[in-house]
């Protein structure tokens, strides 16, 4: 799908391409891909290149047309081992030609949009667009690991009661989307150090770049806070696990002891020897109460040592 995107005095859509307009494109279909490359002259191994959702943070250059990936947070709306994850945001430009391609509908897009359209001022030009993108997408994943963060609460406070495999599956995928999310960070970052030095930086965008840099440290850094306690959380159950498992143990050894005794006199009075009770009536309460006293004996025994 293709938007059109007048950025001068404000954001508003238009009807077909103009110079100097963002064209947004948004899961690309085989018309918009057309589009790109026949009409724009685009190289097509950059369409290929953003389809591909572990294409890392880059910037390239080819025949004067630049291209910019930044990775970007999104929530995979159907269930899945990672629900939250990060993809490519594809950004092109050259001369009076400003391209974004994303191969998934994001609410950070749709976000930038609307805040943008609120500002009402638009962009002083491609640059200062490329960097406030920046800037959105350090602010998303900020949001993202606020979310994450309320999900890792309510799984400890369900293991608090009751540790079970559903919550602790969950907190190893959100172990795994917080590594999707660090390493994205710092490919962003390391991209953020390049273009400063490629494009063409004024010092409004000084100032931008300035801002970007402090959301994405303190989004690497509140990464980095959130993979620790996850890491320390994970080994502090499953050493509660391994514990429980040594209890349960503990006590069905304890028990399987205690019931060897009762078996051991019965099999001793239950032999086909002389032992001087084969005809006393007595034999046999003697036996059981033999039986019962040991086992009551051995039972105390233990529960004193804490053994059951």
């Amino acid at each position: 799908m293709q938007t059109y995107w007048n950025t001068t005095n404000g954001l508003r859509t238009i009807d077909k391409w103009e110079p100097n307009c963002w064209v947004q494109v948004t899961c690309p279909t085989q018309e918009d891909i057309d589009f790109l490359e026949k009409k724009l002259g685009i190289p097509d191994y950059y369409i290929s290149d953003i389809a591909d959702t572990d294409e890392r943070a880059r910037y390239d250059i080819d025949d004067g047309w630049v291209l910019i990936i930044l990775r970007i947070p999104y929530v995979k709306e159907m269930k899945s081992r990672t629900p939250y994850t990060t993809i490519p945001l594809g950004i092109i430009m050259k001369g009076d030609v400003l391209i974004t391609v994303c191969n998934f509908e994001t609410n950070m897009m749709i976000d930038f949009v609307s805040y943008q359209q609120k500002r009402g001022l638009g962009f002083t030009d491609s640059v200062d667009m490329i960097f406030r993108l920046f800037l959105c997408s350090a602010v998303w994943y900020l949001k993202r690991l606020k979310q994450i963060s309320l999900l890792i609460d309510k799984a400890k406070r369900n293991l608090d009661h009751n540790v079970n495999n559903a919550d602790i599956i969950s907190l190893s995928r959100l172990q795994d989307s917080l590594t999707y999310f660090v390493t994205s960070i710092r490919g962003n970052e390391n991209l953020l150090s390049k273009l400063k030095f490629k494009l063409p930086v004024d010092e409004l965008d000084a100032d931008m770049i300035e801002d970007v840099n402090i959301e994405m440290s303190q989004a690497r850094e509140t990464c980095n806070i959130y993979t620790n306690i996850l890491d320390s959380t994970m080994d502090t159950y499953a050493s509660i696990i391994n514990n429980n498992v040594s209890s349960v143990m503990k006590v069905l050894t304890s028990i399987s002891i205690i019931l060897m005794f009762p078996t051991l006199i019965a099999s001793l009075f239950g032999m086909n020897l002389i032992n001087g009770m084969e005809h006393a009536w007595w034999g046999f309460p003697f036996a059981v109460a033999l039986s019962i006293g040991v086992t009551v004996l051995f039972w105390w025994y233990f529960k004193r040592k804490t053994w059951i």
